[in-house]
């Protein structure tokens, strides 16, 4: 049985525009980058700079459905045309200049972690199998100069992968030629036999002998620091035992960590904002890189020209005016879609540093408010979504250094006064607490929470250890020194 009826139904479509706006806002300046020069390449109707004489009218009239079928004919090409005799370029204003930022990306040259042992490596003597062995528990040396994998492990891989049938023990006489490779420590399977081996390629002298003893025989109770255990044990005094600890700390854990560290490429985070203090008020800025200069191309203009004047319009030519007519469109819906994200930017960041200008005026940590998303949408009037785009992965620079937006953000907890704060200013707080105890005799949890209430933050254990474990301070045992 047929049955006819209505049905209303709301429902909420982004536009394409609104998905391209959006994917804009949250790129950082240099992904920004190259999605615009992504773009001008892929749309040979936009251009980048000045040298145009005419510019695109930037009130299209777009009065069909891009579902609906289009011919040539029902286009208004003077919707596409400019007939200002002044070209627009020059009534802009642009108070940016191409020497204002450093686009170059620095490289870092060398030889790799892997190649520097390789390296040393071909100065010892192997048969064939031997160096075939040698190289590749060098290639399982992590980033950290460890191996950690067990040796059953790289037997059976030897076998599959190289057709080597080859013993454990062998395997540990070559990892001991490998052990012997500089940096000291590289290619050892724990951070105890690290030590070790640092420990044994150092001039022998009392107190590096018994840092070796203590690494050998009582590492677990050196670990966990349970120092009375190791004086005990080992029959020493404190003064020993400090000597011994001074010793081990000068240790490196990592072998391979400063290696790797040199030779990777150089990062640089490039600021979105910068914002400067002038005559004691904060000034925002938005990086030029992020204010690009963009032009419909003349020669697209000219072609709509052409067939506006053309006499006898030929299917090619009419073919020829749909594809110009859809660069055209792309290139007015990215121009416009880049200048709202210029907007968006500057309207959000100017609202944050607004809020927390305070912290801006000082750099003090514990100045800053707190502020959710939400505070921040209210503001500017605009979704929380648009917001967390822009706070979450871009940089400003301040008096202070650089830092990532979201870092501003933060919930709020009450003090003694009924006050809101900043869980950034209590840990700012937790913090110098930890600094100022009594290394001897470190505060527990517990302690923490009772100096913190004293000083007028209510904080609960649990959210101490929380916030303890977020800034990454050990527990009170791990912090305890002679």
């Amino acid at each position: 049985m047929l049955k006819q009826s209505l049905q209303y139904k709301l429902s909420q479509k982004l536009s394409p525009q609104q998905i391209q706006l959006m994917k804009l806002i949250q790129l950082p300046t240099q992904a920004f980058e190259q999605r615009l020069k992504q773009e001008i390449e892929e749309n040979p109707a936009l251009e980048n700079g000045k040298e145009s004489l005419d510019t695109f009218e930037e009130n299209v009239q777009d009065d069909f459905d891009d579902s609906e079928s289009i011919d040539a004919q029902d286009i208004n090409i003077d919707d596409y045309l400019s007939d200002d005799e002044i070209p627009s370029y020059k009534t802009q204003a642009n108070n940016y200049s191409a020497d204002d930022d450093e686009k170059s990306i620095p490289y870092a040259g060398g030889t790799t972690f892997n190649q520097h042992l390789l390296s040393q490596l071909h100065t010892f003597s192997f048969n064939e199998q031997e160096e075939i062995i040698a190289e590749f528990l060098i290639g399982s040396i992590d980033e950290s100069g460890y191996i950690r994998r067990d040796l059953e492990d790289i037997v059976d891989d030897l076998a599959f992968t190289q057709n080597i049938f080859s013993s454990k023990k062998e395997i540990e006489k070559l990892l001991s030629i490998v052990q012997g490779l500089d940096p000291a420590g590289v290619g050892s399977r724990d951070l105890k036999e690290c030590l070790q081996i640092q420990l044994q390629r150092k001039k022998e002298k009392p107190s590096r002998k018994l840092a070796l003893e203590i690494v050998d025989t009582s590492f677990d109770a050196f670990a966990k620091k349970h120092y009375k255990k190791i004086l005990q044990r080992h029959n020493i005094s404190e003064i020993e035992l400090r000597g011994a600890i001074s010793e081990i700390e000068k240790l490196n854990p990592k072998p391979g960590g400063a290696f790797i560290g040199s030779n990777k490429i150089a990062e640089q985070i490039v600021p979105d904002f910068t914002i400067s203090i002038t005559d004691g008020e904060l000034d925002l800025t938005l990086n030029s890189r992020n204010a690009p200069e963009l032009h419909v191309s003349r020669e697209y203009n000219n072609l709509m020209l052409g067939y506006k004047e053309s006499k006898n319009k030929t299917k090619s030519q009419r073919d020829a005016v749909m594809f110009i007519k859809q660069k055209l469109d792309a290139a007015k819906w990215f121009i416009d879609a880049i200048r709202q994200r210029q907007q968006t930017l500057f309207v959000t960041m100017n609202a944050i540093m607004h809020h927390q200008s305070e912290y801006f005026l000082t750099g003090d940590e514990r100045k800053l408010k707190p502020m959710i998303l939400k505070d921040i949408a209210d503001t500017i009037n605009m979704d929380i979504s648009t917001v967390s785009r822009v706070a979450n992965s871009k940089y400003c620079s301040t008096p202070y250094g650089t830092k990532l937006i979201k870092e501003f953000f933060s919930e709020s907890m009450k003090n003694d006064q009924g006050e809101d704060v900043s869980t950034r200013e209590i840990k700012k707080i937790l913090e110098q607490v930890v600094q100022e105890e009594d290394k001897k005799k470190p505060c527990t949890d517990d302690k923490l929470s009772k100096l913190l209430k004293e000083k007028g933050y209510p904080i609960a254990r649990r959210t101490i250890a929380k916030y303890r474990e977020q800034l990454d301070i050990p527990v009170a045992r791990l912090r305890k020194k002679l």
